[in-house]
Formats: C-alpha cells, sequence, structure tokens
C-alpha cells in the first residue's frame, strides 16, 4: 500500500510545483517503504521466507528544465514533508504497538502450546501406564493359554500312549490265540498223525504177515522144486543109463536145465523180493518210530512253548495294566496341580477369569470324553475277546480252503506230469508198431535186457514213493514222485525203442512180431499204470483202497517186463546166456580182462595203423593218390587215438559205477547182481575193438586196392554204432552228473566227429572219382545216348535186386552173428 502512495505523492508534487520534481533526502522514515512487511504469523521456529522481489522504480527521464520555486511553494512543501513526517511517526507507534501486541499474543499462544504439551505429555504417561497395564494382562493371559495348551498336549500324548497301549494288548491278544491255535492245530495234526502211524503199523503188519506166509510157501515151493530136482537128477541118471542114444539123453539134459534155471531164477526173484520187502518194512518200522519220536517231542515242546507263552501273557497283562493304572494316577495329579496352576492365575488375572474357567470346563469335558473313550474301548476290547473265538474259526475254515486248493493244484501237476508220461510212452509205443521206424539199431540183447532191468527197478520206486506220497510220509513229496515217475517213463520208452531195435536179430518175420507185441502189451501196461494214478481215477476209491493201486499196476508192469524179459533172452546166444551168472571164478577179473582185451586189440590196430605210415610209398601212383592215401590214414589215426581215450574213460566210469553200487557187497556180487548189464558192457567192448579192427583193415584195403571207399565208410559207421553202444551200455548205471560218464560222452563225441570227418575225406575222394569218369551226354549221338540209357537202366535193376538181396543176407548174417563169437 505504501509502495503505491509514494509514486502518487511524487505526481501531486508534480503537478503542484508546476511539472518539477523535489529531490528528497533519503531518511530513516523513507526507508520504511522498501523495507518488507512483517511477517505476524511467524512464531520464530519456522524458516524464513524468501525476500521478495525488489522493483526498482525507473527513473523517469528528467523534465525539462522548470522555473525557480518561490518561497511559498518551499514553505507549502515543507508544510507537507513535516505532515508527511508526522504520519510516518504515527505509523511507525502503531506498527510498534501492533508488534507488542503480535509479541504478546504470541507469548500467550507459547504458553498455551506448552501447556497443551504437558498434558499431551501427561496423557502420552498415563496412556503407557495403560498399556503396560495391558501388557501386563496380556502376558498373564497369554501365560494362562500356554498352560491350558502344554495340558492339552499333554492330555493328547496320554490319549495315544493309550492308544498305543490298547493297539499292543490286541497284538499280544493275537499272538495268543494264534499260539492257542497253533498249538490246537499241533494237537490236532499230532492225534491225525498217530492215527495215519497206527493204521500204518497195522498195514505194515499185515504186510509182515502176508510176506511171511509168502515166504514159507516159497520155502515150501523151494523144498519141493529141490526134491523135484533131487528126482529129475535119479530120473537122469536112470535115463542115462539106459538110454541108447546120448544126443537124447543130451536134450533131455538140456531141457531139464533150462527148466531148473527157470526155477532158479523165480525162486532167486522170489528171495529178493523177500529181502527187499524186509527192508522196506525195517526202513518203514525205524522211521515211523523216529517219526512218532519227533512228533511226541514237538508236542511236548508246543505244550511247554504254550504254557510259558500264557505265563508271559498274563505277566505281561498285569504288568500293563498296572502300568495304565499309574499312568493315570499321574496324569490325575498333573491335572490338579494344573488345576491349582490356574486358580492361581484366575486370581492374579481377572479380567482372563472367565476365559480361563471355560477353558477349564472344557479341559474336564475332554477329561470325561477320554474316560468315556477308555470304558467304550475297554467295553470294545472285551467283546473282541468274546468274538475271537468266531474269528478263529473263520481263519481255520480258510485255512482249511487255502490247504484244500493247493492240494488241488499239487494235485494237478502231478497229473500233468502223469499225462505227460502217459504221453512219451504212447510215442514210444508208436515208434514200436510204426512200420517206418526201426529202433535203435546199434541196440543188442544184453543192453535191451539191462534196460528192462532197469525199468523193473524204476517201477517199484516209482510205487513206493507214491505210496509215500499217499500217506504224507518222509520221502514221499512231490519232487521225488514227478521225478521217478519221468524215470520210469524214461525206461519205459528206452525199452521199447530197443526193444524195436533188436527186432533185426529174430530169426523170421513171426518171432519179431511176436517181440513186438509182448513189448506192446509191457508199454500198454506202464501207460495204464500212470492213468490209474492220477487224482480223478483215486478220488472214486476209498483211502484204504488208493495204496493197492500202485502196488497191483506194479505188479503187472513187472510181469509184462519179465515176459518180455524172457523174450529178449531168447535172443541171446545159448553159449553166452548167463555165463557170467554161472562163473565160478572172479567176475571182476573177468570184466577186467575183457575191457583189457578190448584196449589191447586196439592197441594192436594203432600199431598197425603207424606201420602202414611209415610203410614205403608206392612210386607209380600219382601225387593225388598218395596225398589221399595220407589224408586216410590221418583220420584212422585220429580215429584209433580217439577210441583209445574212449576205452580208457571206460574202465574209469566202470570202476566208479562198481565202486559206488556195490556198498558192503564185494565185486563179484554186484557183477553177478548186475549180470544183465555186465554182459552188455562186455558186449560192447568187444564191438568196439572188432570195429576198430574192421577199419584197420578197410583201410589197408584202400592203400592196397582190395577194397573199395564205401567199404572204408561202412567200416567208421560200424565204429560210431560200437561207440554209441558203449556209452549207451555205461549210462544205464551211471550216477547223475558223474565227471567219468561226462568224460565218457566226450570222448564218444570226438570219436563220432572223427568218423565223420573220415566219411567227408572219402565221399570228396569218390565225387572227384566221379567227375573224371563223367562223359559228355550233350554232344552224344542219339542211338548211343538211347542205348546207354537203356543200359543204366537195367543196371539200376541188377543193382536193386542186388541190394535186396544183400539186405537179406545182412539181416541172416545179423541174426546168427549173435550165435558165434564175435571176437574170433
Amino acid at each position: 500500500m505504501f509502495q503505491l502512495e509514494v509514486p502518487y505523492w511524487a505526481y501531486q508534487c508534480a503537478e503542484i510545483g508546476g511539472g518539477g520534481c523535489i529531490a528528497l533526502p533519503p531518511t530513516k522514515s523513507n526507508d520504511v517503504f522498501h523495507q518488507d512487511p512483517p511477517n505476524l504469523l511467524d512464531s520464530g521456529d519456522a524458516p524464513d521466507l524468501p525476500a521478495r522481489p525488489k522493483i526498482a522504480a525507473k527513473s523517469p527521464s528528467p523534465p525539462p528544465s522548470a522555473p525557480a520555486p518561490t518561497a511559498a511553494e518551499i514553505e507549502e512543501q515543507a508544510r507537507m514533508l513535516k505532515e508527511y513526517e508526522e504520519q510516518q511517526a504515527k505509523l511507525v507507534a502503531a506498527r510498534q504497538e501492533e508488534d507488542h501486541r503480535r509479541l504478546e499474543l504470541e507469548q500467550q499462544q507459547q504458553r498455551e502450546f506448552e501447556q497443551r504439551q504437558l498434558q499431551q505429555a501427561e496423557a502420552q504417561r498415563r496412556a503407557q501406564e495403560e498399556l503396560m497395564q495391558q501388557q501386563i494382562l496380556y502376558n498373564n493371559q497369554t501365560q494362562a493359554a500356554h498352560h491350558a495348551n502344554e495340558l492339552e498336549r499333554e492330555l493328547l500324548a496320554m490319549r495315544g500312549q493309550y492308544e498305543r497301549d490298547q493297539i499292543f494288548l490286541e497284538q499280544y491278544d493275537q499272538r495268543v490265540k494264534a499260539l492257542e491255535a497253533e498249538l490246537a492245530n499241533v494237537g490236532a495234526n499230532i492225534n491225525s498223525q498217530m492215527l495215519s502211524k497206527d493204521e500204518l503199523i497195522k498195514q505194515l503188519q499185515d504186510q509182515v504177515a502176508l510176506w511171511r506166509n509168502k515166504y514159507e510157501a516159497l520155502a515150501k515151493l523151494y523144498s519141493q522144486l529141490r526134491t523135484e530136482h533131487l528126482d529129475m537128477l535119479s530120473k537122469f541118471k536112470a535115463m542115462q543109463l539106459k538110454a541108447n542114444s546120448a544126443q537124447e539123453a543130451v536134450d533131455r539134459m538140456e531141457r531139464m536145465e533150462r527148466d531148473l534155471k527157470a526155477k532158479n531164477l523165480e525162486l532167486a526173484d522170489m528171495l529178493r523180493e523177500r529181502d527187499r520187502a524186509r527192508f522196506d518194512i525195517d526202513r518203514q518200522k525205524s522211521s515211523h518210530k523216529e517219526e512218532i519220536d519227533r512228533l511226541r517231542r514237538e508236542m511236548n515242546f508246543a505244550n511247554e512253548r504254550a504254557e510259558d507263552s500264557s505265563r508271559s501273557k498274563n505277566s505281561e497283562v498285569s504288568n500293563i495294566m498296572t502300568k495304565y493304572n499309574r499312568q493315570l494316577s499321574e496324569l490325575e495329579d498333573t491335572l490338579r496341580s494344573k488345576q491349582f496352576q490356574i486358580d492361581d492365575l484366575f486370581s492374579k488375572l481377572d479380567s482372563a477369569a472367565g476365559d480361563l474357567e471355560r477353558l477349564r470346563e472344557e479341559k474336564d469335558q475332554e477329561i470325561m470324553i477320554l474316560q468315556e473313550g477308555m470304558d467304550s474301548t475297554i467295553q470294545r476290547l472285551s467283546e473282541t475277546q468274546q468274538n475271537q473265538s468266531i474269528v478263529d474259526e473263520t481263519t481255520n475254515a480258510q485255512i482249511d480252503t487255502l490247504i484244500l486248493d493247493n492240494r488241488k493244484k499239487l494235485n494237478d501237476i502231478i497229473d500233468s506230469i502223469m499225462q505227460a508220461c502217459v504221453q512219451k510212452v504212447d510215442d514210444a509205443i508208436y515208434e514200436l508198431e510204426s512200420p517206418t521206424q526201426a529202433g535203435n539199431l546199434n541196440s543188442t540183447p544184453e543192453y535191451t535186457l539191462s534196460m528192462v532191468e532197469k525199468a523193473i527197478n524204476n517201477a517199484t520206486e516209482f510205487a513206493t514213493i507214491y505210496n509215500l506220497y499217499l500217506g504224507g510220509d518222509v520221502g514221499g513229496d512231490h519232487v521225488a514222485v514227478i521225478k521217478s515217475a519221468n524215470d520210469f517213463a524214461q525206461s519205459m520208452a528206452d525199452v521199447l525203442i530197443n526193444t524195436k531195435g533188436i527186432t533185426r536179430l529174430a530169426s523170421d518175420d513171426d518171432a519179431s512180431d511176436k517181440i513186438i507185441n509182448v513189448a506192446k502189451l509191457a508199454g500198454d501196461v506202464g501207460l495204464r499204470f500212470f492213468e490209474n494214478l492220477q487224482s480223478y481215477k483215486l478220488d472214486l476209491l476209498q483211502p484204504s483202497q488208493r495204496k493197492e493201486v500202485a502196488m497191483r499196476n506194479n505188479g503187472q508192469v513187472r510181469g509184462a517186463l519179465t515176459k518180455l524179459s524172457e523174450m529178449v533172452d531168447g535172443l541171446v546166444p545159448k553159449d553166452k546166456a548167463g555165463a557170467l551168472a554161472r562163473a565160478n571164478g572172479d567176475i571182476g577179473d573177468i570184466v577186467e580182462q575183457e575191457m583189457l582185451g578190448a584196449a589191447q586189440a586196439i592197441e594192436q590196430a594203432t600199431q598197425r595203423l603207424q606201420e602202414l605210415m611209415s610203410r614205403p610209398r608206392d612210386s607209380s601212383r600219382s601225387a593225388v593218390d598218395l596225398q589221399v592215401h595220407d589224408s586216410i590214414l590221418a583220420a584212422a589215426m585220429a580215429i584209433t587215438n580217439a577210441i583209445s581215450r574212449l576205452m580208457k574213460a571206460a574202465t574209469e566210469s566202470q570202476q566208479e559205477i562198481v565202486a559206488q553200487g556195490k556198498g558192503s557187497s564185494s565185486t563179484q556180487q554186484f557183477y553177478k547182481r548186475n549180470n544183465r548189464w555186465t554182459e552188455g558192457l562186455i558186449s560192447a567192448a568187444r564191438a568196439v575193438a572188432f570195429a576198430t579192427n574192421l577199419l584197420i583193415e578197410s583201410a589197408d584195403g584202400v592203400l592196397s586196392g582190395t577194397h573199395s571207399l564205401e567199404q572204408l565208410i561202412v567200416a567208421s559207421n560200424e565204429v560210431a554204432a560200437a561207440t554209441a553202444q558203449l556209452v549207451a551200455a555205461s549210462r544205464v548205471k551211471a550216477n547223475l552228473m558223474s565227471k567219468s560218464q561226462e568224460r565218457l560222452e566226450s570222448a564218444a563225441k570226438a570219436v563220432t566227429e572223427a568218423c565223420k570227418a573220415l566219411v567227408r575225406q572219402v565221399k570228396a575222394v569218390s565225387a572227384r572219382q566221379n567227375e573224371e569218369e563223367e562223359v559228355d551226354y550233350k554232344n552224344m549221338a542219339v542211338l548211343e545216348f538211347k542205348r546207354r540209357e537203356m543200359e543204366q537202366q537195367v543196371e539200376i535193376l541188377k543193382l536193386e535186386k542186388d541190394l535186396g538181396a544183400a539186405r537179406h543176407r545182412l539181416g541172416a548174417m545179423r541174426r546168427a552173428g549173435y550165435h558165434t563169437d564175435q571176437t574170433d
């Protein structure tokens, strides 16, 4: 406002003065207009505001020179200046007064502000005290809640411990029930086994009485046969004195000897059956006695274990109840102590009394619920104990069902094995009857008789093991049944195949058909043996009648195989039949001499072959022929070396078989007891030696030009056949996984490979010769071609006729070969 008045006054002065300007000296009052107005709202604490921008008044342009003022004008200006100064003095006084009032107002405001600050501090102090009181109250409430949570956790832990203890009680109760059930099962099994043992003992006693009666009948028959034999001897002597013809006496003597031999064989079989029956009875008695003693010991041990389990269960239950009572009392003491602490906290914290009271009521309700749960659990435990008998009955029913299912599965497995055995025997019967199958052409009557004897033993073993399986006795498990069934089926198949092979030795077709019919009858009986032992047929019989099925079929099989053995025995040369059985000396020495003789024959053949190789070469032959002869001699030498190793391995296998099979008896008794096998082994060794000599002779003939290459091939095939016969004879009595038998098999394989190599070389030489002799038929004339074609057809017819005659002669020679000494 003052800034606007200053220029207005200057303008007035200029108008009054006639357009002139009076230059006023700077005074204190003049500076007031140029100062900033005071800040009446400044409290002293706020920062100073920035100064206003000062607007400098533009100096007006100098007016034109005016005339000099007069005295009146000067006085008027002085008066106006004085008034202005007075006005300015009033303004300054008013401003000072206003500043004083403003200062007092500010002081009053400052005092009010300080008073408000004091009030605010007092209110803040009171708020802090209230907050501290609230915090103390909250801490007390938190501590009470923490204690309540600890109580709740302890209650939950106690509840979990109680549930675990209840589970342990249930487990102990189940274990006791299982032990009681096991004890009951053991008792029931013992009772059933005792009943079955009594029944088996009764059956064994009946069998003993039966065998005793048979033995007495055999003794009577033996005495009668001996009397008849003595009578026959006396009659023979009388007839020898009275007879006019020595040939008739010889014929009658041979007939009587054959009858006597048959009677002796029957008597020997009966005595062997008696000894085997006695041995089986003694073994079964001892095994039954041991089984009864073992079952009694197990029953006593089970009773003691059950009593110990009952005592331990009672003690455990009492300890658990004591532990639970002690824990319950500790829990109640803990609850009382916690209740006292809660009461103390309630007295200190009035504001939290309601919450804590409600918490205490909730905990009391939880305790009541826990108590009710304990009561209900105890009630359920009693109900569970009452229902345990029902559960045991259900479990026993399930166990019985599982046992029946497993037994059915086991019966199905055994039935499938029986069906497989039936199929194997049926296939062998088909090969026996098939005219296209020749059987085992390397078989001999001696080897076939040994296979028949093996089949009889396997049938008896199978019937015995199957009866043990039906009775649930020791040694009658399903594994033994399956093994014995497979062994019996394989032996029956071998008997039929080898029987078909020895029909080539029959005198005529009628004799061959008779042998095949008897063998087929034996195969049918063996096939029915397996069919009758299947479960669906045994289920139709009474348990006491099931064991008779195996024994009855075993008797039928033995009878059929015995008839077959008699038929095969007729093919054995008379001078060799029973030679070892009638031998008075040491049979072991005889066998060793035969094996040593065969080895010496092979060694001599090897030396002869070496002489052939060292013989000077014929200069008239070509280099190709000499090379062919050298290759043939090298192949023959490889065969003889392999045969030497074969005989060595056969001797080791024979010694091992005798050492393991004789037991406590002597070697001579073992050979006599297995005379069929011994004769087959000797025959096979002789065949190997004979085939080796034949091979050397054929090789010598090929080198000298007296034999053909085909004769060498036939000799090589004879060596392979004799080797297979020797291995088969040793395999009959060899043990499973025998090292010596494995070496024998390896040596036989080496002989076979060497023979094949020789045959390949001979065929290659023959093929080269045929290529050299080949004629170019393309350039041949038509008439010449037709003539040669007719000649070849005629030659083929002649060769076919000669081939049929040669085959007929070969069959006759083979039949007659077993009635002469082959080594001569």
